[in-house]
């Protein structure tokens, strides 16, 4: 009798303590929503490998005042590189690639800084922003830097030498996108999911076209000088027309490998444990091996903390080392960080929100994950 009296209160103050822990998270987000214009906000929770919460909280659709739900998926921005880059490490294990391979020989047309022209820039280098590549002729088309479309593709170059420098570039994992179809044989948008989404029995993809559409959250970009929100429909482009006239091993900028992933935020967290656990999934054999999860977790920019569509950051969390990714793009914010030794980690995506930034991360974003921290590992 004693026994379950005891049982039941341990119970019971776990129950209450989850609670509060809960409860103070909504309350601190929704004063922060007060205070600083957000649309919408999602998050995700993961602790001791498990993830403990998930909330959404504002707007899906601003003109039909439709709740957002934990469910709506959202256009995730650069988190979605480390998509492209998992995909290549699977290519790597079977051998079908090295990281040191030659961008050159991969894609089908000359790689090289013009300043630089006996220097290999390798898929090490683009997948780190290290290849002294800059996306200033643009990065929707291959064009941009294909010798034989652009006549000012050596502006795609800075004056660095490939390797020693560091410059964030969004055509670097277009780049990477379009290897990865001439290596594996299978679209883009499809290798992703059938190696990385149905493996892990997540929602999700860069096809439009292929997902629910009522389960897009609509994007909202805010204007500081209106103090108003404006929907960005450019977001989910089905872009039909140009799917249809699609050239595989070229094409592949279409999907956006560098930003188009639309998932929700939990999935995204059930993703990221992937990570936390070097590769596996609930200590079963994952999409990769731990080895691969580590040399994606290593920086290879080491002042910039970046190492393959992952950074480490200690500006994020006050007394944490944390790893992972921001986004974005269209007025969206996405960040997705954890801590692979402590196993915790975090989820946030706006639809729309204060644009401004402090550290090179969104300030509404980061008020959010400090939330989340202190109400639930802190705790």
């Amino acid at each position: 009798m004693v026994k379950k009296l005891l049982l039941a209160i341990i119970v019971f103050q776990i129950s209450v303590s989850s609670y509060s822990q809960a409860d103070k998270a909504a309350s601190d987000i929704e004063q922060l929503m007060q205070e600083t214009p957000v649309m919408g906000l999602s998050v995700a929770v993961v602790k001791n490998n498990k993830l403990i919460y998930t909330k959404a909280y504002g707007l899906k659709d601003a003109e039909l005042k439709t709740p957002l739900s934990t469910v709506d998926i959202f256009r995730i921005a650069s988190i979605s590189k480390s998509f492209s880059a998992t995909s290549i490490m699977q290519l790597v294990e079977k051998k079908k690639l090295s990281l040191d391979d030659d961008v050159s020989d991969l894609i089908g047309f000359k790689v090289r800084n013009p300043q630089y022209p006996d220097v290999v820039i390798t898929l090490k280098m683009i997948l780190s922003h290290t290849s002294s590549l800059n996306d200033s002729e643009g990065y929707f088309s291959l064009d941009a830097i294909n010798p034989s479309k652009n006549n000012d593709w050596q502006k795609c170059y800075n004056s660095y030498e490939p390797g020693k420098g560091y410059q964030y570039c969004n055509l670097n994992f277009n780049m990477a996108g379009t290897i990865i179809e001439r290596v594996s044989g299978e679209r883009f948008d499809h290798y992703v999911l059938n190696h990385i989404l149905k493996p892990l029995k997540l929602y999700g993809g860069y096809n439009v076209n292929e997902l629910n559409q009522n389960l897009f959250a609509k994007i909202y970009e805010f204007n500081i000088d209106s103090a108003k929100f404006i929907y960005s429909p450019g977001a989910y482009d089905p872009r039909k027309k140009e799917i249809e006239n699609y050239v595989m091993g070229y094409s592949a900028p279409i999907f956006s490998p560098t930003g188009g992933m639309k998932i929700s935020a939990p999935d995204l967290a059930r993703y990221m444990m992937m990570y936390i656990n070097h590769g596996k999934k609930k200590g079963k054999k994952g999409i990769i091996s731990e080895a691969s999860a580590k040399i994606m977790q290593t920086p290879v920019a080491v002042k910039e903390g970046y190492g393959l569509a992952l950074l480490k950051t200690d500006k994020l969390i006050k007394g944490e080392i944390m790893t992972g990714h921001t986004g974005s793009a269209y007025g969206l914010f996405s960040a997705m960080f954890f801590n692979p030794e402590k196993k915790f980690g975090f989820v946030v995506i706006s639809n729309g929100c204060d644009p401004r930034y402090s550290d090179d991360n969104n300030t509404t974003i980061n008020k959010v994950i400090n939330i989340l921290y202190q109400s639930f590992i802190m705790h």
